[in-house]
């Protein structure tokens, strides 16, 4: 398109005279300026700018019950109910009553923020000169005395309504969050202190299923086991092997280094966790000549003839021992459980 194609009331140089500012060579296309500011019904009525408060106050609540039902749902709604929700079909309940629940309480709050703004807040705009990056003490005079301004258009302290619903809307709206950190497993209470084992409990290979006597163990071996009567279709097998499980090996008994490994062992056999103390990988690499264990997952290696002290990698402790003796019938049986935690360090551990 041609300048001859234009309206001549629409170009620059006209444009500009309209608005009193005449273009020159220099500026060939002045600032046109801001247009007029058309005023919104709620900036003249009163009634109206009423109606607009009660609504964002309606959005705000709505939030607020949306919080309480999402807390409400989290208790009442059994995690494995299910319900038909056309069009998606079969879903768990507790997860679609969450979902509903907290995505309105957070879109009421975003809807009543943007009301608020778009019908109530100021809405004249204001053209500044840009200025240097480093503001001098007359801008950060004006800055605060635009925040003011602001503050005061935005009818902030006047509408108490809207102020206090709002408060109210954004305070509730974590509990969400804490509720969901409450979800994230069961509270451990002491159950990683102890294990299956305890005095009397005999030690099962976990190859063959059969208690072990200590001719079972031959020196230099590697052998691992499980407590008597944990089978690997009980429901809770997973979680309590990744406690119970243990690896046993034969020493000579003038090759234990350490006094109380010493004490703890039956004719040279040594009974240690074989969860790793990194991050509870389970051990499986022996070596025979330097009684080393090493762990697959990031190489921490432990001395079993020293107490299973950590002597590479990093494991943060040693490997806990369970003291193990032999019963009336010759098998090898635990004599009580771990003194200490099995596995990775945790926050209550101490």
């Amino acid at each position: 398109m041609s300048s001859q194609d234009i309206p001549e009331e629409n170009l620059p140089a006209a444009r500009d005279h309209a608005h009193g500012e005449v273009a020159d060579e220099q500026h060939p296309f002045a600032d046109p300026g801001l247009p007029p500011h058309e005023h919104r019904i709620q900036d003249i009525d009163e009634k109206a700018a009423k109606r607009s408060e009660r609504a964002v106050a309606f959005l705000f609540t709505l939030s607020m019950l949306a919080t309480v039902a999402f807390i409400a749902a989290f208790v009442a709604i059994d995690h494995e109910k299910s319900i038909y929700v056309f069009p998606i079909g079969h879903i768990n309940a507790l997860n679609f009553a969450l979902g509903l629940t907290l995505g309105v309480a957070l879109f009421c709050i975003g809807a009543g923020a943007v009301h608020w703004a778009r019908t109530l807040m100021s809405d004249v705009e204001v053209a500044d000169e840009r200025h240097p990056i480093e503001a001098s003490p007359e801008v950060r005079a004006k800055v605060h005395a635009d925040f003011k301004q602001g503050a005061k258009e935005s009818g902030f302290g006047r509408r108490k309504l809207i102020r206090n619903t709002m408060f109210g809307a954004v305070a509730l709206v974590p509990l969400s969050g804490v509720v969901l950190l409450r979800d994230l497993g069961p509270l451990p209470e002491d159950k990683l202190r102890h294990t299956l084992w305890n005095k009397g409990k005999l030690l099962v290979n976990m190859n063959t299923n059969e208690p072990l006597r200590p001719s079972d163990v031959a020196v230099g071996s590697l052998t691992f086991a499980k407590p008597e009567g944990l089978e690997e279709h009980d429901e809770e097998f997973q979680n309590e092997i990744a406690k119970a499980a243990l690896m046993i090996v034969r020493l000579q008994p003038d090759n234990i280094k350490d006094k109380r490994e010493l004490e703890w062992s039956h004719e040279g056999i040594v009974a240690y966790s074989k969860i790793c103390t990194h991050v509870g990988c389970p051990i499986s690499l022996y070596e025979q000549q330097t009684h080393h264990v090493l762990c697959p997952c990031h190489q921490s290696t432990f001395d079993l003839s020293d107490g299973a002290r950590v002597i590479f990698g990093p494991a943060g402790h040693a490997l806990p021992q369970l003291r193990i003796g032999v019963n009336d019938e010759g098998y090898l049986e635990a004599l009580g459980d771990f003194e200490e935690p099995v596995g990775p360090a945790f926050w209550e551990r101490g």
